[in-house]
Parts: C-alpha cells; sequence; structure tokens
C-alpha cells in the first residue's frame, strides 16, 4: 500500500511538513519515491510587475472612494432566489 506524507525537499534532505510519522521516527532506511510538485517561484514577482504596471497607468484615479464604488458596483447586481 502506498502512503503519502508531506515533506518538503532541501538539498538531499526531507524534512517532514507534518508531524512525523511514528513508523518513520526511527534511523531505519526507508525506501521512498519523490514526485516534484510544480511550483512556480516566479509567480509572485509576475503578479508584483502586473500590479506596479496598472499603478503606472493610473487608470482607477477618478475613483475617490473605492469602497463605495465597489459598493455601487454590486448595488446593480440582481441575485438568483432574492428579491430586491
Amino acid at each position: 500500500m502506498l502512503n503519502t506524507y508531506k515533506a518538503v525537499l532541501q538539498g538531499n534532505r526531507l524534512e517532514w511538513v507534518e508531524e512525523i510519522p511514528e513508523h518513520l521516527a526511527g534511523d531505519q532506511p526507508v525506501a521512498v519515491s519523490v514526485t516534484i510538485l510544480e511550483a512556480h517561484p516566479s509567480q509572485g514577482q509576475r503578479m508584483a510587475e502586473a500590479l506596479e504596471a496598472l499603478a503606472r497607468l493610473n487608470s482607477l484615479t477618478h475613483i475617490s472612494d473605492p469602497a463605495a464604488w465597489e459598493r455601487e458596483g454590486r448595488k446593480d447586481r440582481s441575485l438568483i432566489d432574492r428579491d430586491s
């Protein structure tokens, strides 16, 4: 039976994300298969750059009260199964 445990690979060591499974806490070697989950470390940087580009456009400077603007936009939508 295959069991799955969460860990992070740091160099040549696995560091447990959750509590170490009791049967793996000893010093006995255990055969494992490691699947690398897709990670996009640059995704946050790309998002920050996109937000900075939007800020440079000054396209929303006409909105003096963002909260009121958001409420106004939501007010116009009809909601399913709700009376107006």
